[in-house]
């Protein structure tokens, strides 16, 4: 490490060690290095000015400071996307109001409509696809004075086929999906936040493969005017930032209330929902961290309802998704990739397996609203383990559907791993306890991240 620091300035120096330290051990030496030259790279710019990275970085600077940070931001883009490949198109569009995010940078998934902006889906048959309009959010953080930087890659249709987006953490690695490149984007310190979408696992599970903060907020809370539409039962708005912190600080900046600190018991799988050993192994320290330090730990048996729950999830989508997309089916037919296939599959199930599917939904929905009496956040693993090898999967979303069909917010929080791939401990509360839950991970999060 000392040879390759070699002439370089301290604070660089710093920066750069911190990229290195934040991820796992690379395959050979020459990857190391790759990594370390892609570090100072993208630091040089920010040392220069005024080095701005977390949403709370971006908060406290002044107007002249995040000029200086979004220009900073463009150049690492130029400087690392050619190898993570989170972005379609970076061109900044103007804040048309002014607020608290007033300069800060944000990216947006390829889902969502922007006004002359690329908007295609992820998919090829929309290549050069631009939008007519801004979707509602997009409109809503602009109109506080947010500059949308650019498009974000996204699995196609929000669905399977994965983007070219590879894991800031390990390129090796899939940064997960479908909002594989938002969350790959504030991994990579590209920008502060960014939005995606979740309709399974979308916004947890790269969050938690990523190493940030991905946070699905309650169902229909924010509108999703303009999004494309998968299921309209289930798809919800997520955003990324690199901390729980952070991510209060946006909920805050956007106009919701962010409640009181309280104490109250939380809820933890017992047993352990199906993982593997290395993620299984994360949540047990994390939940005796959390004890240690007084916090309340109950043990929940919901293993039964978690797998019933996925089992419901996957109907409903299916179903909904196939009506949904079944004229673009007609249109474009195996074109469309998994899409295809989904409305293959999603045609075949009937109306009365769809409504039995909603009433375990809805029954499951009854269950959670007495356990979160008791215990107001439930604690989960965000995914299966690490970001799989390869890019050919965005990964195992069973962890985070059955969350996505009670509607409930869920948030994942990054927990220390060393020098191996991230791992995420997810937070969920009942719907509408969106400031609770945010809280509540601000608390967890500085628990188990604790020296």
């Amino acid at each position: 490490m000392a040879c390759l620091l070699s002439g370089i300035p301290h604070d660089v120096k710093r920066a750069c060690s911190d990229i290195i330290e934040s991820t796992v051990d690379w395959p050979d030496r020459f990857n190391r290095r790759k990594l370390f030259l892609a570090g100072a790279a993208a630091a040089l710019p920010s040392a220069a000015t005024s080095r701005l990275e977390t949403l709370a970085d971006w908060i406290r600077a002044d107007a002249k400071a995040r000029q200086a940070g979004l220009r900073a931001c463009q150049e690492r883009i130029k400087k690392s996307d050619t190898s993570i490949h989170a972005w379609v198109q970076v061109l900044p569009q103007q804040a048309t109001g002014n607020g608290r995010l007033s300069g800060i940078p944000f990216g947006a998934k390829d889902v969502f409509e922007t006004k002359g902006l690329a908007t295609e889906y992820g998919s090829p048959v929309y290549k050069g696809r631009t939008g007519a309009y801004d979707a509602s959010i997009v409109r809503d953080l602009r109109e506080r004075g947010a500059v949308l930087l650019g498009k974000t890659q996204t699995a196609a249709f929000a669905m399977r086929d994965p983007p070219p987006t590879r894991n800031p953490r390990d390129l090796n690695h899939t940064p997960g999906g479908s909002s594989s490149g938002s969350a790959a984007a504030v991994s990579a310190g590209m920008v502060p936040f960014a939005i995606g979408t979740q309709t399974s696992g979308s916004t947890v599970k790269p969050a938690s493969y990523c190493g940030i903060t991905g946070f699905k907020v309650t169902f229909g809370l924010i509108p999703l005017d303009g999004c494309l539409q998968y299921a309209k039962s289930l798809d919800t708005l997520g955003f990324f930032t690199h901390t729980p912190a952070d991510m209060l600080l946006l909920w805050e900046a956007m106009g919701h209330p962010v409640r009181r600190k309280e104490d109250f018991a939380f809820g933890v799988p017992e047993p352990m929902l199906e993982v593997e050993r290395e993620m299984a192994s994360a949540v047990e320290k994390a939940v005796t961290a959390l004890r240690k330090a007084g916090v309340t730990c109950e043990p929940i048996n919901f293993s039964a309802m978690h797998a019933e729950l996925v089992r419901a999830q996957r109907t409903v989508a299916y179903y909904e998704g196939a009506r949904f997309h079944e004229k673009r089916f007609a249109e474009f037919g195996d074109r469309l990739g998994h899409l295809a296939g989904l409305v293959r599959e999603g045609m075949r199930i009937s109306d009365i397996q769809y409504d039995e599917a909603r009433r375990v939904i809805a029954e499951n929905r009854l269950r959670y609203q007495d356990i979160y009496t008791r215990t107001p956040v439930i604690l989960a693993p965000s995914a299966t383990g690490p970001a799989p090898l390869g890019l050919a999967s965005t990964g195992d979303s069973s962890m985070n559907t059955p969350w996505t069909a009670l509607g409930v917010p869920a948030i994942s929080v990054p927990m220390p791993v060393g020098d191996r791939l991230p791992l995420g401990l997810q937070l969920t509360a009942a719907p509408g306890e969106d400031a609770r839950l945010l809280r509540a991970a601000v608390k967890v999060h500085r628990i188990v991240n604790r020296k």
